[in-house]
């Protein structure tokens, strides 16, 4: 593996069908927390846990808590450097498509076109029993409107629009929102931990790896398996890979170039680099 950021401008400029994995580290310049610290390892609990989320109700009660508090950080957060450097590759011609590990829109709402939400989109809350689809942002009325208390009880910002609540926050009289069609039991849709990535979406996203001609991680540990299969299998198959991230990843071993940095810092000039004066549209937008 090479090493800076001309050895990745090596790699990276002779592409023209270049796939993209995205991960925590390409929001937090837009103010949403990453879960590990730079040698991977988590520096909070993990999130809720699928099964636990279905079977206990006092589980589902503190994750609706604190969704509560946390997801307006969430819905206010808005793109940085990061996404509107890769939506320029993107116009540009370079990026063929971008699998994104984060719940966020982030990429979206900075223009890019063909994105796949590997783990869900927080934005959206499904229904387990009839399938019904609604708004997070309708569900954090309800929230609201029900659970007045909880708006008065210490929070913490956490990742992906979750909030640190008081253990000892009493939570008995907390309303938990049912789906307004059949009293099902609602979900963000979103994959939670435990749970697994759709079918459809994985085949989808081997598919994009397998037809591009490099592999870019941006802002990923790929400490989750989910994500790491496809910098393997780009692996196994030849196709370049490169990172540009702070800290470790699973696939250094299996890189052809990286670069230890900032995404929100490294990726403006590596677009530009890439793209001549493809940056022009992308800053401050």
């Amino acid at each position: 593996m090479r090493d800076g950021f001309e050895a990745v401008v090596d790699v990276l400029a002779p592409r023209r069908r270049i796939a993209v994995i995205t991960g925590a580290g390409c929001s937090t310049a837009s103010g949403i927390g990453d879960y590990r610290d730079r040698q991977g390892a988590w520096k909070r609990r993990p999130p809720v846990q699928m099964q636990a989320f279905l079977d206990q109700p006092a589980t589902r009660r503190r994750y609706w808590a604190r969704s509560m508090r946390g997801w307006p950080v969430m819905a206010a957060a808005r793109p940085n450097d990061a996404h509107r450097a890769l939506a320029a590759l993107e116009r540009d011609g370079r990026v063929h498509g971008l699998i994104t590990q984060n719940v966020d829109g982030l990429h979206q709402q900075a223009g890019h076109r063909r994105v796949l939400e590997l783990h869900g989109a927080l934005a959206e809350v499904l229904c387990l029993g009839c399938g019904d689809r609604v708004s997070r942002a309708s569900v954090q009325r309800r929230l609201e409107r029900d659970n007045a208390f909880v708006l008065r009880a210490a929070a913490a910002a956490a990742p992906d629009g979750d909030a640190d609540l008081a253990e000892d926050l009493d939570l008995a009289d907390f309303r938990v929102p049912a789906c307004e069609r059949c009293g099902g039991v609602l979900k963000p849709d979103v994959v939670f931990y435990g749970d697994s990535v759709p079918r459809e979406r994985v085949a989808d996203a081997a598919d994009l790896v397998d037809n591009a001609d490099a592999l870019l991680v941006v802002g990923s540990s790929l400490m989750v398996f989910s994500s790491f299969r496809f910098a393997r299998r780009a692996h196994e198959r030849g196709i370049p890979l490169v990172a540009v991230n702070e800290g470790v990843t699973r696939a250094d071993d299996r890189l052809t170039a990286k670069l230890a940095a900032d995404c929100a810092q490294a990726l403006p000039r590596l677009a530009a680099t890439l793209s001549g004066d493809g940056m022009q549209g992308a800053a401050g937008g």
